[in-house]
């Protein structure tokens, strides 16, 4: 038996591991819902035996191990690393210091740098566990729907470990995404519409042709994966983890999962509270901006240039708002016009290259500042994608 369950974010329902992994279930198989243009109902979360782990694991044994290598802590990760050989496992190691500190203007801040990742985004913490899970299963064809990051993501990790992607894309993705992804020796799909098109384009012909499917958040091993940054933060921050964290927000599953990796965390009593987390989104796709001050959703395209928060329907937006909420935090959108030129300050400032879905993260950063919620509060900026991923940006 398995040392994790499968809880439904909307019903409650718990499930084993086994009948959801052996029938491929994706969402809950009494609520689930994947509908066009609409935010995903009955996402999956994974939960562990925390009492169990607090007696395998120790505070200080989680802190001496070497953050980037999320297969030295499989009693958090519903993968069974033993069968897998440690070469293969190495294809995947993230960048062990990206805990950086800086002062801008006598403003201290941290980041986590997530640019220097195998395929220079923070997509990679997902697409190796989905991929790790598909060889579990002993599938060799994945699937994924992208603005960009996740679907070079997939097809850079499936490269190396000799799997096949199917990647679908909308029309308006960036060129250097593109090339990226055709240079790993993905199946390309180009779709004539946006992102939320491809989404459900994605998901209809992965059930056609049995593909195992990576979609963001329909997925749960994409929050499964993405909760691994807050472990890295705590190794890397010995302990210490920020007051305050700013995440870029498009489909919502960056902050969910960070979210549920601190709230492990709290649950294994390493962390006495949550940093509050603060959502950034372009004014030109807000949907969990909207969705926080009116509780209700209402479909509108996303036009933003910032490619990587571009979402008119946030597949996950019930649990990130439902995070944002438990962590005491907020959702800030930023216009593009304030991204592009923060993205300018932020890599001057820094001379880390980001591109503008982490430069919003710096313009919202700035907001609260000027607007004095920042006092004697220690922040973390997530730095997600390598500006070498958007040049158009860059030349603007």
């Amino acid at each position: 038996m398995t040392n994790y369950i499968y809880k439904c974010t909307n019903c409650k329902s718990e499930f084993e591991s086994s009948e959801i992994e052996n029938n491929f279930h994706y969402l809950c198989p009494k609520c689930g819902k994947a509908e066009k243009n609409q935010p995903l109902k009955g996402v999956l979360l994974i939960e562990y035996n925390y009492n169990s782990i607090k007696k395998d694991i120790s505070r200080e044994e989680f802190l001496n191990l070497e953050s980037g290598k999320f297969w030295l802590y499989p009693e958090l990760l519903p993968i069974d690393f033993s069968k897998t050989d440690t070469s293969i496992l190495n294809r995947l190691s993230l960048p062990s210091s990206t805990l950086l500190d800086y002062q801008i203007d006598n403003n201290k801040f941290s980041i986590l740098d997530e640019t220097r990742n195998p395929t220079l985004s923070y997509k990679d913490r997902a697409s190796s566990l989905v991929a790790l899970k598909a060889m579990e299963f002993g599938i060799n064809e994945i699937a994924a729907a992208s603005t960009g990051n996740a679907g070079s993501s997939l097809a850079g990790i499936c490269a190396r470990l000799g799997l096949t992607s199917h990647i679908y894309v909308p029309k308006n993705i960036p060129d250097a995404k593109r090339i990226q992804i055709a240079a790993y020796g993905a199946n390309l799909v180009v779709v004539d519409g946006d992102y939320d098109f491809a989404f459900d384009k994605c998901l209809e012909d992965s059930k056609i042709n049995n593909w195992y499917n990576r979609n963001t958040a329909y997925n749960p091993l994409t929050i499964e994966g993405k909760k691994t940054a807050a472990f890295d933060i705590f190794i890397q921050g010995k302990g210490n983890i920020p007051d305050t964290v700013f995440i870029p927000v498009g489909d919502g599953v960056i902050i969910s999962g960070i979210h549920k990796g601190f709230l492990e965390l709290l649950k294994l009593g390493w962390i006495e509270k949550l940093p509050q987390l603060i959502g950034v989104q372009s004014d030109k796709s807000d949907a969990v901006v909207r969705y926080l001050s009116s509780s209700k959703f209402v479909y509108k395209p996303a036009t933003t240039m910032a490619d990587s928060i571009s979402a008119g329907a946030p597949r996950n937006l019930y649990l990130a708002a439902e995070s944002i909420k438990a962590s005491a935090g907020k959702a800030i959108s930023i216009s593009d016009e304030n991204i592009l030129q923060s993205q300018k300050e932020f890599i001057k400032a820094t001379g880390v290259l980001c591109e503008p879905s982490s430069a919003a993260t710096y313009a919202a950063y700035k907001k609260l500042l000027d607007e004095n919620e920042l006092q004697n509060k220690s922040v973390l900026l997530l730095v997600t994608g390598n500006g070498l991923k958007d040049i158009e940006s860059l030349k603007e």
